[in-house]
C-alpha cells in the first residue's frame, strides 16, 4: 500500500503527513493518527494505516511539531498544548483531502496520543469515532510506575534536569535533552526491562533517541476524565492487562466515562505493534469497530 507525502500548517509550522487512500468509491471517512512518546509516523504506524485504508478509509498519519520530518523549534520538546493543537490542524488537513467525508473523521492515538484523542474529540461534532490503544489517561497512576524504574538519585537528577530545561527554552535556548528510552539502570525517560529493544524495534529513520527533560513536567498536565465524561462519537478503549507503563485500571476506568467499547489483550505496552504477537488481534478489532460504527 503506498501513500502520498504531504503537509499541512499548525501553528505556522509545517508539519509532515502521509496520506493512504482507502480503497473503494468515496466519500470516504479518514483516519487522522499521531504516534505516541516522542514517537515519529515513520516507526510503526504504516502498517495500522495500511489495513485501515484497505477496509476503505482514508489515513492521514502526521508528525507534531518538532519530531520527525515535521518542522517547527525547539525539537524533540514535547508539549501537551502543542500536540493537541496538532491534531486539530491535522483534522483540518484531512477534511481537504479528495474523496474525503469531512463529517466522518475517526481520531486515533496510541499511548500518550491516546489520551490527546479523547481530548480532541470530547467538543467536536465531525468527529464520529475514536480509537485509544494502550492510551496514557491518569498522570498520576502511570507517574506512579514509571518512578520505580528510578533509584532517588537518579530522580532527583531528572527533576533538576527538567526544570533547568524549562527555563532555558523559556529563554530561547536549547533543551535539555536525556534519552527516550535506556536500558535499565541507564538515563531515560522509559527504563524497564525491554523498553530500550521495543522501542528500537519500530522506530523509523527520523526517529531519535532524545527528548527534552521537562517532559515530565508536561506528562502532568495529562487529564482525560472530564473529557471522556462528554465524549459523543463511539469509543474503542484497548487495554494491554499486563502493561508495565500506563495502569490497566486506570485505562478501564477511563472507557466507563466514555462509554467505551473495551478490548483486553493479555499482554505487556508494546506487544500490540507490528511484528509482535498482539498486533493483528489489536488492528482486527479497530477495524470491526469501524465497520460497526460506520456499518
Amino acid at each position: 500500500m503506498s501513500y502520498r507525502e504531504t503537509t499541512f500548517n499548525s501553528g505556522g509550522t509545517s508539519c509532515s503527513a502521509w496520506h493512504f487512500t482507502g480503497d473503494g468509491p468515496g466519500p470516504r471517512p479518514v483516519v487522522v493518527m499521531a504516534h505516541g512518546f516522542a514517537g515519529t509516523k515513520d516507526s510503526g504506524l504504516a502498517p495500522f494505516a495500511e489495513r485501515f485504508a484497505d477496509a476503505g478509509f482514508d489515513v492521514l498519519a502526521f508528525d507534531y511539531r518538532g519530531f520527525g520530518a515535521s518542522e517547527g523549534q525547539p525539537r524533540q520538546s514535547i508539549s501537551i498544548t502543542r500536540q493537541l493543537q496538532d491534531y486539530d490542524a491535522a483534522i483540518a488537513a484531512a477534511k481537504r483531502l479528495p474523496d474525503v467525508d469531512p463529517d466522518r473523521i475517526v481520531l486515533w492515538g496510541v499511548s500518550l496520543s491516546g489520551g490527546h484523542v479523547i481530548r480532541v474529540a470530547a467538543d467536536r461534532g465531525d468527529v464520529k469515532a475514536v480509537i485509544a490503544l494502550t492510551p496514557l489517561t491518569d498522570a498520576v497512576a502511570t507517574a506512579r510506575g514509571v518512578l520505580k524504574q528510578y533509584s532517588l538519585a537518579a530522580a532527583g537528577r531528572a527533576t533538576v534536569d527538567g526544570v533547568a530545561s524549562r527555563v532555558v527554552v523559556a529563554r530561547g535556548g536549547t533543551p535539555v535533552m536525556m534519552p527516550v528510552v535506556g536500558r535499565p539502570g541507564e538515563p531515560g525517560g522509559l527504563t524497564l526491562d525491554g523498553a530500550y529493544e521495543n522501542y528500537h524495534a519500530i522506530a523509523g529513520p527520523t526517529w531519535r533517541n532524545e527528548v527534552d527533560s521537562a517532559v515530565g513536567q508536561e506528562l502532568m498536565k495529562i487529564k482525560t476524565k472530564p473529557y471522556a465524561k462528554r465524549l459523543k462519537p463511539s469509543l474503542l478503549v484497548q487495554i494491554a492487562d499486563f502493561d508495565s507503563y500506563v495502569p490497566a485500571d486506570a485505562v478501564a476506568r477511563t472507557a466507563e466515562y466514555g462509554r467505551g467499547w473495551v478490548h483486553h489483550y493479555p499482554c505487556d505496552h508494546f506487544d500490540v505493534w507490528p511484528g509482535l504477537e498482539w498486533f493483528d488481534r489489536a488492528v482486527g478489532d479497530q477495524v470491526s469497530f469501524l465497520r460497526k460504527v460506520f456499518g
